[in-house]
């Protein structure tokens, strides 16, 4: 059983970011803190930073999707940021998408155990993915380069929908490698936006655009 006395104390800001859904926050916190080492979802150095490296870094995407929209989360994994964005935002429907089947059956058995009803979890690479209708929007956190991880997000989305990339600092460079890739895919109102500046230490960065 894994030792979790390193886990994180949680930050004061999560409940500022998580509001009412912070309790169903911190029953994932607990679950992956417990088994996701185990399971091979995190690593074994994650537990001290897993409130601010990760679950507060996912929440802060939450505002930014659409209510009732129709969310794909690819490269699930863990849940990061599928199931995070799952409990913050109750009125969309994350559809997790994870080609692994332990991640799979964790992913399904975590959104029972945190009475999410807004979870659908399909097992599929997404480059061979058959869904059932367009994404309003798709997201995906530390799967690819930009140049990479576009081809494999934007023909799940529909007309006027969205992509939602977390990236790391260097998503300027990689918006300029994928300069091709983004005219191919008729992307359109490409930003980079850095999330929680002036509320936490360690923001987060999306690259954000629009399926012309």
């Amino acid at each position: 059983m894994t030792d979790i006395s390193t886990l994180e104390a949680e930050p004061d800001v999560a409940a500022t970011i998580f509001g009412d859904r912070i309790d169903v926050v911190r029953r994932y916190v607990a679950d992956l803190a417990q088994h996701g080492e185990e399971l091979g979802l995190i690593g074994p150095l994650e537990l001290p930073r897993l409130w601010t490296r990760h679950v507060v870094n996912c929440g802060l995407l939450a505002p930014l999707l659409i209510a009732g929209g129709r969310v794909g989360d690819i490269g699930s994994g863990a849940g990061l940021p599928g199931l995070v964005l799952a409990a913050a935002r109750p009125d969309s429907t994350l559809i997790l998408i994870e080609p692994m089947e332990r991640r799979v059956d964790w992913l399904t058995a975590e959104a029972e155990r945190m009475g999410l009803d807004n979870v659908e979890v399909v097992r599929a690479r997404a480059e061979d993915i058959q869904l059932d209708g367009w994404l309003d929007q798709a997201t995906a956190r530390a799967v690819s380069a930009l140049s990479k991880l576009i081809p494999l997000t934007a023909p799940l989305v529909k007309t006027g929908g969205q992509l939602l990339l977390m990236k790391g600092a260097r998503v300027d460079d990689e918006i300029a490698a994928a300069r091709k890739v983004i005219a191919r895919h008729h992307l359109i109102d490409v930003e980079a936006r850095e999330l929680g500046v002036g509320l936490v230490d360690e923001t987060t960065r999306v690259f954000i655009a629009t399926l012309d």
